[in-house]
């Protein structure tokens, strides 16, 4: 079965909660269509390079997930509709990644180094 990548940014004005519901709607969706979401992240609230929407922060989601084109064009079409979501890629991958992604890896970096400094 076809493996993806689907990435969505979520409105900067949401709670964390409502991101979650966001990602287990996507979620629901891939699973109606014999789909399946391998893994689910929540990269936080970023930064984004120029406005969006009238957006300078987004919250980015990650999920990886396994399942026939037909189901991507769903998802892509629900995640269009909704007004809470300001963009969405979905790209297909050979294989999925293990682990935490680069962003998550990325934060966890960050953090060792913010304690490193402050033991010092």
């Amino acid at each position: 079965m076809p493996l993806y990548e689907h990435v969505f940014l979520a409105r900067q004005d949401l709670s964390q909660a409502q991101v979650d519901a966001l990602a287990a709607t996507a979620t629901e969706i891939v699973e109606a269509n014999q789909g399946k979401v391998v893994k689910t992240e929540a990269w936080g609230l970023k930064n984004l390079a120029y406005k969006i929407k009238r957006n300078r922060k987004a919250h980015f989601v990650l999920l990886n997930i396994e399942a026939p084109a037909g189901v991507i064009a769903e998802l892509e079409r629900q995640t269009q509709i909704n007004e809470d979501v300001i963009r969405y890629m979905s790209v297909r991958v050979d294989e999925l990644e293990e682990g935490p992604s680069v962003q998550m890896r990325k934060s966890d970096r960050e953090r060792t180094r913010r304690r490193d400094r402050e033991e010092m």
